[in-house]
């Protein structure tokens, strides 16, 4: 690991994984994760997996206690295009990294805790966190790290429908778009497309219904990107507007910023809950673990 000042490497538009432990801010560079996939890290409190994969746009972040904290490692298969990793005692128990849990193996049926983390730009990650401990380039491998050296061409391009892997494409979003997805058992989960959340304002605060809660999802055009957030403070039921490119609750009038933090109010300080298990992904990969999903547009 090493500063935000030092990762000289990072343009303030590359997309981190960035998460809190114990209060310290860390950010996993997708720059990173596109060669590696998976970061082990073991920190004071807890020992994790950090892990995107590339072909899903999917970035999570894992408690490693369900494999007694053993490393997570890249298996070099994949299940509808998404990473599956496999831990490095039971090498046999395989974890398709969007299912969240172990699909074969000694460890069958066993669920992973996910840590919440917000897939957001490099800049504004800094701003929020300037003393975020960030992952160093110096990593054995004679790589770059940079964003002019993505190795997979114009993958990323919304309206790209080519995969590593043929698969059924649910054609009502373009491919590769992004999206906050947020789980949900009963109904499917809900998809909020980035570019749907963005209504023309600098920033958004929409509440969704679903079978689990109805949680109030953040999204920010500089940080490009969103996050769904429990929306209680204090054993208060907060509702959110945007007020002059500000996100706003309207019972106390605090402001709020993209990680669900208040900055000025009577609520200045406060941190709402995230949920932790939603997630950023591309359009196909969500639609094809969670084919009954709801999407949330604009109108």
């Amino acid at each position: 690991m090493t500063t935000a000042d030092d990762a000289t490497y990072l343009a303030d538009t590359d997309r981190i994984l960035g998460f809190l432990v114990d209060g310290q801010a860390y950010a996993i560079p997708h720059n990173i994760l596109w060669y590696h996939e998976i970061v082990n890290l073991n920190l004071p409190s807890l020992q994790l997996a950090v892990t995107y994969c590339p072909f899903t746009g999917t970035g999570m972040a894992f408690d490693r206690t369900v494999i007694q904290g053993n490393e997570f490692r890249v298996s070099g298969l994949l299940f509808q295009n998404n990473l599956i990793m496999f831990d490095e005692v039971n090498e046999e128990s395989l974890w398709p990294q969007m299912s969240r849990r172990a699909e074969c193996g000694p460890k069958l049926g066993a669920s992973l805790e996910m840590i919440p983390m917000l897939d957001i730009a490099w800049g504004r990650w800094k701003e929020l966190y300037p003393s975020t401990h960030v992952s160093s380039r110096d990593t054995g491998y004679n790589l770059r790290y940079t964003s002019n050296t993505y190795p997979y061409g114009d993958y990323e391009v919304p309206e790209n429908d080519a995969l590593l892997f043929e698969m059924d494409i649910d054609t009502r979003r373009p491919p590769k778009e992004r999206l906050l997805g947020i789980p949900d058992n009963r109904l499917g989960g809900l998809a909020l497309p980035l570019t749907e959340l963005d209504n023309g304002e600098s920033v958004n605060a929409v509440h969704t219904v679903t079978s689990m809660g109805a949680p109030v999802v953040f999204w920010e055009r500089k940080a490009n990107s969103a996050m769904a957030y429990k929306p209680e403070a204090n054993d208060q039921l907060l509702n959110f507007e945007v007020v002059d490119d500000e996100i706003v609750d309207i019972e106390t009038g605090s402001t709020w910023t993209i990680d669900g933090v208040a900055i000025s109010g009577p609520l200045s300080g406060t941190r709402l809950e995230p949920i932790e298990n939603s997630y950023i992904a591309f359009w196909f990969a969500w639609a094809a673990f969670h084919p009954e999903t709801n999407i949330w547009t604009a109108n």
